[in-house]
């Protein structure tokens, strides 16, 4: 199901030049390295969009980039039936968010659904307020969320579904954080596996930002 077992994101930051077939590749890598890792929180300030969206969010209600004008944005893309990587991902981040402790206040986790047949805004809500009451789910049309992903090289496939049952599918899709500053300028672009000390690390000067 998975696109990826382990990113490698300074690949990952290349191809994010390159466009989605090269990113899509680069989320792809694995390691076969055992020697200690450099951080993988790369910066990309120049290199990815601005944070620019029209979703969907709980209550059905529509929010855009400007409802979290002021706030840092941890920003990561999944759904609510993942087996491993999302579930995994929102608990490192609400671990960032512990280690932030009162600044945690300044920012937004923000879990986009590719599958939005199945999230509905009020599941996916549900979904990441039991990870962290600072984590806003965003779901959308097709052509939305399709856009939002194109707009930040983010690979995602929804598989076959099977049994015959219309609901029962998995959805392959590319992992990693985008995180933005205060001001929504695309900041940092991080590792999923990166620990969860080097993602507050990151976070915490772009905290000046925000308010």
């Amino acid at each position: 199901m998975r696109i990826v077992k382990h990113t490698l994101m300074a690949s990952m930051l290349a191809a994010a030049l390159s466009g989605p077939a090269g990113i899509a590749l680069a989320m792809n890598a694995t390691s076969t390295d055992d020697a200690p890792r450099e951080t993988q929180v790369h910066p990309v300030r120049g290199f990815l969009p601005d944070l620019r969206f029209n979703l969907v969010g709980p209550g059905s209600k529509p929010i855009s980039e400007a409802d979290f004008r002021g706030k840092v944005v941890m920003m990561f893309f999944g759904y609510s039936s993942c087996p491993d990587i999302c579930p995994t991902t929102m608990a490192q981040l609400s671990q960032v968010m512990h280690l932030l402790g009162d600044d945690a206040d300044k920012v937004r986790i923000l879990f986009v659904s590719v599958d939005p047949h199945r999230d509905t805004p009020d599941k996916l809500q549900a979904y990441v307020e039991a990870f962290d009451n600072h984590a806003i789910g965003l779901t959308g049309s097709e052509k939305q969320v399709a856009e939002l992903a194109r707009r930040y090289r983010v690979a995602y496939q929804i598989e076959k579904p099977r049994n015959n049952d219309p609901n029962n599918y998995e959805v392959a899709h590319s992992r990693g954080v985008y995180i933005f500053d205060g001001k929504g300028k695309a900041a940092l672009l991080a590792s999923d596996s990166e620990t969860v000390e080097a993602l507050a690390n990151g976070v915490r000067p772009l905290l000046t930002t925000a308010r």
